[in-house]
């Protein structure tokens, strides 16, 4: 099967027979996993024992040899197998005498290379891009221009090059409700609908799938952050950004706070109630059931969160964002909040204080492991510690996630909800660092370079933060990165590449104008109509069809390719059409 291999085990020893087991490289502290019995030889029939199972080939492993009787350990091997190898291992022993025992892996079949469709994938899009840029340079050809003028609309064709394919000096016209710097200019910003956009795209091909390959997997529990850990992140953060320019103008267009959290609380609501929808569909089940009804959920978190970083924002904004005439003008950003600044610090008191002094049944205190067959099988019972005792407690094991990502590797069996209470708080995190963003483009809206030196000052704090409490290491710092957790180093470490990232994309879009945006402004411009759509429609064609080939990394690739394109011409067909989907 997919990310498998299948191993052939050969036993030329006598009774008493071995047993197999493998230990993942990717599994922390676990313990091994019986595979397999191998039968002894038969000597007088000269004919090995032998034993076959499949191995996964996603992660090294380590593969142990002991005697079934005795548990003496007789060979270790460490080795990456390949998708659809076929393999020998050959037990034997090479002395009589001093019963010294060999064991050597021989590759009857080489393994396939699975990544080559990601390869072709990306030449098929690169060359997509070519063609594209091959048409605005055409474009510029003054004879090419009007034959073109003549065969369309000149008023779309002007329009289509100025937003498209041709200078992107000209402001975004299309936009029916653009946010504004001032008073005086209504331009939207770019770059930020294009940074919603990209990792919009992004999530929804991983949410597809993403062509089954395990990096397009959330981590199994602390470590390598793969892109759905990255993108929910960032998702998170861009929202903030979002909060404080679209709360100040507002304000600066005339509407009181009441009428501004009367906005706040209805959009709350329905991003929550939207999101329960989303994850509880139930269809071929009848109506939705109480009983096993999963509360947590990203819309939820998205929702509760904008709700409590909007408020704030809205309890300390002002409709004048002029300079402060304080005693640090360098600090205008800051200081003057510093009241939300002592709100997150007492949250993040509080995220602390549960995570690592709750008391949890059956669990030592301040446990952050994912439990099953980690930390050698001590707490199989004990997943996420503080985190999955409060939700197990407040919302009870039928209301969540019940199928969390260490079951993958640490064979946990209890519910885990990676979107649930204690992660929350620093979700809030997360937005309010977004919101600081947002707050910079404000007050130095007319100074990028300004704008980029605090992204980056940003970027490098949250950076050397993550660095301190990860002690740079994948499991042996104070509070290793973990999405599953929502732990603060991974807000910080997220944070960092957010800040990066953002400034990449403001100094390309907006400040020197060599990218439009396109074809990521888009799907950012129409983000809740892709995100709930891509959800609802996910299992219907032309999103999904049967295939011929379900162990195939390339079909499953070309699938969720083309699916996530057509949500991306979808968004690209909207915005020409000027339907935006706003709550």
């Amino acid at each position: 099967r997919m990310d498998q291999a299948l191993l052939l085990v050969r036993n030329e020893l006598p009774a008493p027979g071995l047993n197999l087991a493998a230990r993942s490289g990717s599994c922390h502290q676990c313990l091994y996993q019986f595979l397999a019995f191998v039968p002894p030889s038969n000597e007088s029939l000269r004919k090995p024992g032998t034993a076959s199972v499949m191995v996964d080939t996603q992660h090294p492993l380590t593969l142990l040899l002991n005697s079934s009787v005795g548990d003496r350990d007789l060979c270790k091997i460490q080795y990456h197998f390949g998708e659809f190898g076929n393999y020998s291992l050959v037990v034997k022993t090479l002395s009589t005498s001093t019963q010294t025992v060999s064991c050597d892996l021989i590759i009857n079949e080489g393994p396939i290379n699975s990544y080559l469709p990601i390869l072709f994938a990306f030449l098929v899009y690169m060359g997509i891009l070519a063609i594209l840029i091959a048409g605005r340079l055409l474009m510029k050809i003054d004879p090419v221009r009007n034959w073109v003028y003549k065969k369309l609309n000149p008023r779309a064709t002007d329009r289509m090059i100025n937003s498209e394919l041709g200078s992107p000096n000209t402001t975004d016209s299309c936009d029916p409700t653009p946010q504004s710097w001032s008073t005086g200019s209504r331009q939207r910003l770019r770059s930020l609908d294009t940074f919603r956009g990209l990792s919009l795209v992004i999530m929804v091909f991983v949410n597809y799938g993403g062509g089954k390959y395990w990096f397009f997997k959330h981590e199994s529990w602390n470590g390598k952050l793969h892109f759905p850990s990255v993108l929910f992140s960032r998702f998170v953060f861009i929202m903030g950004t979002s909060v404080a320019l679209a709360l100040g103008s507002m304000l600066r267009w005339g509407s009181s706070k009441w009428k501004v959290l009367r906005k706040i609380l209805w959009r709350s609501f329905v991003l929550i109630l939207l999101g329960i929808i989303v994850v509880n569909p139930n269809y071929c089940l009848g109506p939705l059931s109480w009983d096993n009804l999963r509360i947590p959920g990203v819309l939820q978190r998205l929702g509760f969160t904008y709700l409590v970083v909007a408020a704030l924002e809205l309890l300390f904004t002002r409709a004048d964002s002029g300079t402060w005439e304080g005693r640090f003008p360098a600090l205008q950003d800051i200081l003057p909040f510093w009241p939300q600044w002592i709100f997150i610090l007492v949250l993040e008191t509080i995220w602390l204080c549960l995570t690592f002094l709750l008391p949890v049944p059956d669990c030592p205190r301040g446990y952050l492991g994912p439990g099953g067959i980690g930390d050698f099988g001590k707490y199989p019972n004990c997943t996420g510690g503080a985190a999955g005792y409060i939700d197990r407690l407040l919302l009870g094991e039928k209301h969540m996630y019940q199928h969390p990502s260490s079951g993958v590797i640490y064979q946990s069996t209890m519910p885990y909800d990676p979107e649930g209470i204690l992660g929350t708080i620093n979700s809030i995190v997360m937005a309010f660092l977004g919101l600081q963003a947002g707050k910079i483009t404000l007050f130095y809206k007319d100074q990028p370079k300004q704008i980029m030196s605090r992204f980056m000052i940003w970027g490098i704090v949250m950076g050397i933060i993550s660095a301190i409490l990860t002690k740079c290491s994948k499991e042996e710092g104070f509070i290793p990165i973990n999405k599953n957790l929502w732990s603060i180093s991974y807000v910080t470490t997220l944070s960092c590449f957010a800040f990066i990232l953002l400034l990449l994309i403001y100094y390309l879009v907006d400040v020197k104008k060599w990218w439009s945006g396109a074809p990521f402004l888009y799907p950012g411009m129409n983000s809740i109509l892709v995100y709930i759509g891509h959800q609802v429609f996910a299992n219907y064609f032309p999103f999904k069809w049967k295939m011929q080939d379900s162990q195939s990394h390339a079909e499953h690739l070309t699938q969720n390719l083309i699916a996530t394109t057509l949500w991306v011409i979808i968004s690209y067909i909207l915005y020409r059409r000027r339907i935006f989907w706003k709550i």
